[in-house]
């Protein structure tokens, strides 16, 4: 029999499991196998899987107009950019994307743009961490910079400088008058799963400020509630974004992102310097406020806190109790892991094979990522799986 995968382009190897349908917090396979989902769409369904209230609005929407291009308005649109430039102080303008990727590029052209209508047009090096995962298009992977991503595709596009995370010294001699912009995660998904210091994202405010640069925070994946916070930067006192890009969980597993921008960044691209087809389109845009007004209630971040805290408490009691396999947590709030003495993906395929899903991330880091509206029974229920499949687990001497 052939393969029924034969003519999707290989670019991915995921497991055999097929899944037919998604409720709450948990993923159902066409035989019926109910699997935790603590990946969540790779930090996406953060309202887990089939929302009443998502399923409503898509639906609603789906009745009555679908697409008709950004040649005309789409007062859903209005409506949503309206709610984020309220609720966030620095944002006056907003781009709507399908994708994380896509917001990435609409902000680096945002900020060279803005250098060069300010008379700078020197100004274009986009300063980015190591470690940093941007996207998957010629100038994401050129801004993250990771060579196993880069290789096959041609030279290096220019324009581009990495700094070794955690670094000071060497991002304060990066950043220079030739800085358009520094590009960082707050919470590095890919990477690791590592948190910046709240501390180190004021001080990196404060440079580009003094050096003329802005700053431009990617909360693709740390966004959206994950931490606890509506946006992850909101730890941090004094250190708000000239730009930030926005996806996965804005839309709650509907393909859409956000470029969010100052009047100052954003009112300098004008027609024709920017542009998508389907970005911003009505069914988009009808399930975003939805995610929006669920996700950015107070009351609902409080109880994303809350059980941050249970999981935090979970993932130290199996470092407690594996201190020959773990070597601690890292992360923060609902976007956390186990960073393991060896490669993670026997103690992730085991995790499946026990009904629970997890993912991996550099620096051999088990990565959590589960929807915002697990509870603590889910918690203990993970915990137990990771611990049993942590106690199997032999590290190759």
């Amino acid at each position: 029999m052939s393969d029924p995968r034969q003519h999707i382009m290989p670019v991915y190897r995921p497991p055999e499991e097929a899944f037919e349908r998604g409720e709450g917090v948990r993923l159902i396979t066409e035989e019926g196998k109910s699997y935790l989902d603590f990946v969540a769409g790779i930090a996406v369904s953060a309202l887990g899987h089939s929302h009443p209230a998502m399923v409503d609005a898509l639906k609603t929407q789906s009745e009555k107009l679908w697409h008709t291009s950004n040649m005309f308005r789409v007062p859903a649109g209005e409506e949503l950019a309206r709610k984020m430039c309220e609720r966030l102080p620095f944002a006056d303008r907003v781009f709507f994307t399908n994708s994380g990727t896509e917001a990435i590029e609409c902000a680096i052209k945002t900020a060279r743009k803005y250098h060069w209508a300010n008379d700078d047009a020197e100004r274009y090096e986009i300063v980015t961490f190591s470690g940093a995962f941007h996207g998957r298009s010629l100038g994401a992977i050129n801004a993250g910079g990771n060579p196993k991503y880069l290789e096959g595709f041609g030279p290096a596009l220019p324009g581009f400088t990495q700094v070794e995370f955690g670094d000071h010294d060497a991002l304060d001699a990066a950043v220079t008058d030739k800085t358009a912009a520094v590009l960082v995660e707050p919470v590095q998904g890919e990477g690791g799963v590592r948190a910046i210091p709240e501390t180190c994202l004021t001080e990196l405010r404060k440079l580009c400020d003094e050096r003329g640069a802005l700053l431009i925070y990617d909360e693709v994946q740390c966004g959206m509630g994950r931490t606890g916070k509506l946006f992850a930067h909101e730890w941090a006192p004094d250190a708000e974004p000239d730009i930030m890009c926005v996806a996965k969980g804005v839309g709650g597993g509907f393909p859409f992102g956000a470029c969010l921008t100052t009047e100052a960044a954003g009112s300098v691209m004008q027609p024709g310097s920017h542009g998508s087809t389907y970005g911003g389109n009505p069914l988009a845009m009808a399930v975003g406020n939805v995610v929006w007004d669920i996700i950015s209630d107070e009351a609902f971040l409080e109880n994303v806190r809350r059980v941050s805290g249970t999981v935090a408490q979970g993932l130290k009691s199996l470092a407690d109790s594996h201190p020959d396999k773990v070597d601690g947590v890292t992360g923060k709030g609902l976007l956390t892991g186990l960073q393991l003495k060896a490669l993670p993906k026997p103690v992730q395929n085991a995790c499946r094979e026990h009904g629970l899903l997890v993912g991996v991330a550099g620096n051999n880091v088990l990565r959590l990522a589960p929807p915002l509206v697990i509870e603590d029974s889910d918690v203990r229920e993970a915990v137990s799986i990771m611990d049993s499949a942590l106690g199997s687990w032999e590290i190759a001497s």
